[in-house]
């Protein structure tokens, strides 16, 4: 770190930023110790000061290989949700298929899917990845996300869940991921305030089955077995107070396999179901 660069750090830590946060806003606003950036900087860094995510003031965040432009259209990516595609790649290895078809429903920025189709192509496996959301904002964001990583083998379609998918596609994916909004409205305002600066839609789903948050999570375990080929999966992201009431919805669904997998921190984090053969 050159000279400049530790002075604007030590600013910033004087100004009550953390050392780290200090540091990324640094690297990204000040190249090379930039005078001239210095600025940009320091208006960075009121924005974090006011709450605003750090991920949203530098523009783009890490998830797993991928660097993946973020903004306010689109929920930033988790570590949690890292370990769903550790899950959802573990799956894939069962195919029978070479060339396997994911379908990821609410994709967001694409973190999900595009992660599973950098990984499969560095293993030499062809995947077709179709992406679902119905915001168009965060479709485009998930779209430039693809060509800043060559994703190309990926379609894009506006839809409310499954309701725009060309139905010609039932039983052809070989895998399912999501990961919808699934706190409720009383653990949202419990929550961090930062929260308040990603999209509502995309933290917060109303109530099912008498458990807080459910109702986007029970709708895809409902509705996705239908697109499953026979011995497809199921892989889905939910809430810590969740498992029971989602397993007990897949085998309702007729899923078969369904296991619940705790994420690093040991809670509840991930569902995995499969469609029988």
């Amino acid at each position: 770190m050159t000279d400049v660069s530790a002075d604007a750090v030590a600013q910033l830590v004087a100004w009550g930023l953390e050392r780290r946060e200090a540091r990324w806003l640094v690297e990204d606003f000040l190249p090379g110790g930039d005078p001239a950036a210095r600025r940009a900087l320091e208006g960075a860094a009121r924005r974090r000061l006011a709450g605003e995510p750090l991920q949203y003031i530098i523009g783009h965040w890490p998830f797993r290989h991928l660097d993946l432009d973020v903004d306010p259209r689109v929920l930033i990516p988790r570590p949690e949700t890292e370990q769903l595609v550790e899950v959802a790649l573990d799956e894939l290895a069962r195919a029978t298929t070479s060339a396997p078809m994911v379908l990821d429903v609410g994709c967001g920025s694409g973190a999900i899917g595009l992660s599973l189709l950098d990984e499969l192509r560095t293993r030499g496996v062809a995947a077709t990845l179709v992406a679902l959301d119905e915001s168009p904002d965060a479709l485009e964001v998930a779209r430039a996300n693809a060509r800043k990583h060559r994703l190309l083998n990926v379609s894009f379609v506006e839809s409310s869940w499954f309701s725009s998918l060309d139905g010609s596609l039932r039983g052809h994916f070989d895998l399912v991921v999501a990961n919808p909004a699934y706190l409720g409205e009383g653990e949202f305002a419990d929550l961090d305030p930062v929260l308040t600066y990603e999209p509502r839609g995309a933290l917060v789903s109303p109530d099912a089955e008498g458990v807080a948050g459910l109702d986007d999570a029970a709708t895809i375990v409902g509705a996705a077995w239908s697109w499953l080929r026979p011995g497809g999966s199921l892989v889905m992201e939910h809430g810590e107070g969740q498992r029971h009431a989602l397993l007990a919805l897949a085998a309702r669904h007729r899923y078969v396999d369904a296991r619940d997998d705790d994420d690093l921190s040991g809670r509840p984090r991930v569902l995995v179901a499969r469609r029988p053969r």
